[in-house]
């Protein structure tokens, strides 16, 4: 559906982007925001193929309203139709932290090979700035710092007085505890819905399925 898509309730069964194979829309229903005693009919963007146990579940991205088949001619979801969903945004960074600490993806742990020491963002794939340029704060998801660790400190157990050896090492540490959330990065923009890299994706549907099996028992 992308961005910009036209919505009508007419099914129950999930919805694949076309754009983003990955991305499946939701029908589901939703309080309404002025009348709590009724509810209104909603998109739950998900990465899970499956439907949320819940429509405010935390592995809900955020939600688009939908509208009612033949109430309106050409009715579009924009940008400011897009509800983000604050639980999702907290379990996506500590997907993100963990991702980072495991090693899972080699897209930043080459970028920290190239940068040897300082602050590494972490980008939105879906809007990736020039080699060398720092990103549009709406899709930096984060910073981590790498640290230059070519020379590492070692002792020497075959002396009877302990020494201290410099052993060379092309590496650099992504020290992940060190990770900050970017406030200003938005899971939804012109540019499309989050895209993560390869591995920080897969992390993060592992941590989105343990949390539906959570809250399903």
């Amino acid at each position: 559906m992308g961005p910009c898509a036209r919505r009508a309730v007419s099914s129950q069964a999930p919805v694949a982007d076309p754009d983003s194979p990955d991305l499946f829309y939701h029908l589901v229903s939703f309080p309404h925001p002025v009348d709590s005693s009724s509810s209104a009919s909603a998109y739950a963007l998900s990465f899970l193929p499956a439907p949320p146990p819940s429509s405010r579940s935390a592995t809900v991205i955020g939600w688009l309203p939908a509208i009612a088949e033949g109430t309106s001619k050409d009715i579009e979801a924009v940008l400011d139709d897009f509800v983000e969903n604050s639980n999702f945004r907290s379990l996506m960074q500590e997907a993100i932290r963990e991702g980072l600490r495991e090693g899972v993806d080699e897209v930043w742990m080459n970028g920290a090979l190239q940068l040897q020491h300082g602050w590494m963002h972490i980008h939105d794939s879906r809007n990736i700035p020039p080699l060398g340029r720092i990103g549009d704060p709406d899709d930096i998801i984060g910073s981590v710092l790498v640290e230059d660790s070519k020379v590492h400190i070692l002792r020497s157990s075959r002396m009877p007085v302990t020494f201290l050896i410099e052993a060379p090492s092309m590496s650099s540490q992504i020290l992940p505890d060190t990770y900050q959330a970017m406030p200003s990065y938005r899971l939804f923009t012109s540019d499309g819905p989050i895209q993560l890299t390869e591995g920080l994706a897969r992390k993060l549907r592992t941590v989105l399925e343990d949390v539906a099996s959570r809250e399903t028992s």
